[in-house]
Formats: structure tokens, sequence, C-alpha cells
């Protein structure tokens, strides 16, 4: 358990740094990475803006990496964390492509699958939530501050 700990911690701050990559670039700070036998896969931030594209979420251009880099549709194996909550698209494209785990930082109150519908996963994913909550939820709430300033 402890061990599982230190490795979302640890995989947690990656998908923030791609969180932070999001935001330089002016887009809605939400980082993900893809994990398999302990090493990352995918790296993936927010694209929505420079791609023009509303499904350009970080969890969508993380799976897309993913399986590209693998040459199949399924991530069984694969444990992906991202910083804030998925919305419902990217939960059921991550029950789409069968992930094992899925980790996530901040919850999203007003976009987040459990607000709509927990099940949107697949059934065998394994889910932690609040991993490195406070920082995962400060990003977010400073990009939207600032926002708002403008």
């Amino acid at each position: 358990m402890e061990q599982n700990k230190e490795l979302h911690l640890k995989f947690m701050q990656e998908a923030l740094k791609e969180a932070a990559k999001a935001k330089e670039r002016g887009e809605i700070p939400v980082g993900a990475v893809v994990v398999i036998d302990g090493k990352i896969v995918a790296r993936a931030h927010n694209l929505t803006e420079t791609l023009n594209d509303p499904t350009a979420h970080a969890e969508m251009q993380a799976i897309t990496s993913a399986t590209n880099a693998f040459g199949g549709k399924y991530l069984t194996d694969a444990t992906v964390y991202v910083t804030l909550e998925p919305c419902a698209m990217c939960a059921a494209a991550l029950a789409w492509s069968q992930v094992k785990t899925l980790v996530y930082g901040a919850s999203d109150n007003k976009r987040g699958f459990t607000r709509f519908s927990p099940s949107l996963l697949h059934p065998k994913t394994e889910v932690t939530s609040g991993v490195m909550e406070e920082e995962a939820a400060l990003i977010v709430k400073e990009f939207f501050k600032n926002i708002r300033e403008r």
C-alpha cells in the first residue's frame, strides 16, 4: 500500500508537469500520464485551444498516444494519472480503452464523471482519487482566477 502511495505521488507529479505545460499555452491546466510496468508510455495535456478541438482533453491525447505506441486499442495493463477528475467523455474513452487503473487528483464538481455517472468507467477499472488533490486543484483555480481578473 505504501509503495502504491509513493508511485501515485511520483506519477501525479509528472501529470502536474503536463498541466503546467497546458497553462503555459493558455490551455485549461490539466495533465495526464499513462504508466505501464512502472514506466511512462505517454504524456499529454489539454490542447483544446491549440487544436481548436473540444475533444482534445489531456486524457484523450494520452490514450491516443499510448495506444499508438502499442498498436492496439486496449490499455488493460495501464494506469492513467490525471490531475483533474475526467469528464464524462474522457471517462467513457477510458472505459473503451479498458484501463486497469485511474488515479486522479482534484475532483471536478461541475463536469466530473462521478457527478453524472460513476459507472461510466470499465467495470474492472480501479479508481483512486485525491492524489495531490490540493496541488491539482490550485493550478486550475489560479488559471480561472487569472482569466476573471483580465
